[in-house]
């Protein structure tokens, strides 16, 4: 796949330019003339290992159809690129440094390297795969990205990590064993599609981000799989995330962002003993607003939705939340009705009837009680949950329920 994607790139590149084809041999012959080149040149690299650490400060395109490995020596990046529409496509990129301060990578984009295209690549080592700062138009597809298993999570660079960056497409790569699979701090107008994770931290974290958007992806053995943090206006439509150990989704601080049609699954905290806080949660809202979560499917998690610390302006309405061991929990004094424009969500545990059978149940649905919050403060209890007598008292707490109403109320629950 790696090799047909390039050969379609090298057959565009010779079609719209006239520039010169070097073919290189070894690492002396590639520094040479990516001090030499003119611009525009094309460096071909011939099979072997090319030692070293190339600094790329006019604009080539640098690509291989054979077998090539660029080893940089366990120490600083293997490509430094400082120039605009620079080309890096077709190479195995391995033993960079694992330097978060000095950014070591496979490829650093400096100040400068806009329209940077990094492409069907593969890499591996500590520090982080790709990272971009102060760069715009930047274009990562296809490329297989690893880092190291043996490190703390912590400890490894992100897949790709892009600071300040506008306007960046993220693609079709597949990213794994590093931190978070694609960082994005301060970034405008990204685009990620398609791209896959696991073992790793987040696949997706974004950070003080606007205007993104996110479809398709795949997260699967991580600890979250998408954070949105204290960013706004984030599209997150139609990816999917299972075998999650903290959250699916996460909107900490973020507003004015629309999560729909997103799968999540499986998202389960395995321990034997839980702190409350730890379960694992289809979607975790801390402290967002305004923004809107609808149509997606939240199944077979600890937790399917979780709310906390003033995270109740937000419109949440034709989700699925089927067989959560607790389909929400919100500890919080106000009364939130979760539907819109007469549709609510859609419950597996709702037990009431259509007459009219419009697709919607006559009574409204309460998906948490003054019983679930007595279990959240005493969790020692839990074993009681299932017990005839704790039914009793639900059936109670519904009929005499004292005090001012709060929770969540679904006044228009969906039966399909």
């Amino acid at each position: 796949m790696l090799r047909s994607g390039l050969l379609i790139l090298l057959l565009i590149f010779t079609s719209l330019s006239q520039a010169r084809i070097i073919e290189i041999n070894d690492a002396k012959s590639l520094t040479y003339h990516l001090q030499h080149a003119q611009s525009g040149d094309q460096l071909q690299l011939k099979a072997g290992l090319y030692q070293g650490h190339f600094n790329v400060d006019k604009t080539l395109s640098i690509f291989s159809l054979e077998q090539v490995t660029i080893d940089a020596l366990g120490e600083g990046s293997a490509f430094t690129v400082s120039a605009p529409d620079v080309t890096i496509a077709g190479l195995k990129i391995e033993n960079w440094g694992a330097d978060h301060y000095e950014s070591d990578a496979a490829v650093l984009g400096l100040k400068g390297a806009d329209r940077l295209h990094v492409s069907n690549n593969e890499m591996s080592g500590d520090g982080f795969g790709i990272y971009a700062s102060e760069v715009k138009d930047i274009e990562i597809t296809a490329n297989v990205i690893k880092g190291n298993l043996e490190l703390f999570k912590l400890d490894r660079g992100d897949g790709i990590h892009l600071r300040h960056v506008h306007f960046a497409v993220i693609n079709d790569n597949v990213i794994s064993q590093v931190r978070d699979g694609v960082y994005l701090e301060s970034t405008e107008s990204s685009k990620v599609f398609g791209n896959r994770f696991f073992d790793q931290q987040y696949g997706i974290h974004y950070m003080y981000s606007k205007f993104d958007e996110a479809a398709n992806n795949q997260s699967y053995r991580v600890d979250g799989g998408y954070a949105l943090m204290n960013s706004e206006q984030i599209h997150l439509h139609h990816n999917k995330v299972w075998q999650a150990l903290d959250f699916g989704i996460l909107l900490n601080m973020t507003k004015a962002s629309l999560v729909e049609s997103n799968k999540v699954e499986q998202i389960i905290n395995p321990a034997q003993e839980v702190m409350p806080g730890k379960e694992g949660k289809g979607i975790f809202i801390y402290g967002a607003r305004d923004n809107s979560v609808r149509g997606n499917r939240f199944s077979h998690c600890d937790i399917g939705f979780y709310m906390a610390m003033g995270g109740e302006g937000n419109r949440v309405y034709e989700n699925l939340f089927i067989d959560n061991f607790s389909q929400v929990k919100y500890v919080g004094d106000k009364l939130l009705e979760w539907s819109k424009d007469g549709r609510g969500n859609y419950w597996s545990g709702y037990l009431g009837w259509d007459h009219n059978l419009d697709g919607i149940g006559n009574t409204p649905y309460r998906p948490n009680d003054n019983i679930d919050k007595l279990f959240w403060l005493y969790p020692e209890a839990s074993f009681l949950m299932d017990s005839p007598i704790v039914a009793v008292l639900r059936w109670v707490d519904r009929q005499f329920e004292l005090g001012d109403a709060n929770g969540i109320i679904d006044s228009y629950p969906l039966l399909q």
